[in-house]
């Protein structure tokens, strides 16, 4: 009996131990799953205030689209696949964005790394995502695209600048959403 209550004595010091030294000190936050993503997964992505490579890509309908294009204009590449879950789990977010910014001249851009053109366009549909999308029809490791923006995770997204420079590069929606909310206070939501 004695040793029981020991025991169970040493487990609870143990446990409030753990607990005091898992607990955030004040005055600072809990580091989230989600602050660990860009540090993980965005760490070869081009950093602000680098120039975005121009690319010449052609969309599902032949017609080919450069970044140069859209000069002058924020622009968000999402890049991405439909075979992709967190892609797929992103799309929701990032069409809202598109829908959002939409009237501040915010241009969307998706490239994906679709190899199979009717998976690519079911998932263009399926998720509504209505901003225009290109393709080498090549996997992430094969596209020249993907080299030039350094991408070895998807999704990943840039904010492209009116002057042709990297404003944010991120894996998460979110960071991209303060983003623009920084850059239009009185567009966001």
């Amino acid at each position: 009996m004695k040793t029981t209550t020991l025991i169970n004595r040493n487990l609870t010091r143990l446990f409030a131990a753990f607990a005091f030294m898992t607990a955030p000190i004040a005055g600072t936050s809990a580091q989230t799953a989600e602050e660990d993503l860009d540090a993980k997964y965005a760490t070869e992505l081009l950093k602000p205030q680098t120039v975005a490579p121009d690319f010449a890509l052609k969309s599902a309908e032949g017609k080919t689209v450069k970044l140069s294009d859209y000069k002058g204009r924020y622009v968000v590449l999402d890049f991405w696949a439909s075979w992709c879950p967190d892609c797929r789990k992103d799309a929701p977010a990032v069409v809202n964005l598109s829908r959002q910014y939409k009237k501040k001249g915010v241009e969307f851009v998706g490239v994906s790394f679709d190899t199979d053109k009717d998976a690519w366009m079911k998932a263009v549909k399926t998720f509504g995502m209505d901003y225009t999308h290109v393709s080498e029809l090549k996997r992430m490791k094969e596209a020249k695209v993907s080299k030039a923006y350094h991408i070895n995770w998807i999704p990943s997204l840039y904010l492209i600048g009116p002057d042709g420079k990297v404003v944010l590069s991120t894996v998460m929606s979110s960071k991209l959403a303060d983003a623009l909310a920084r850059i239009f206070p009185d567009c966001a939501e």
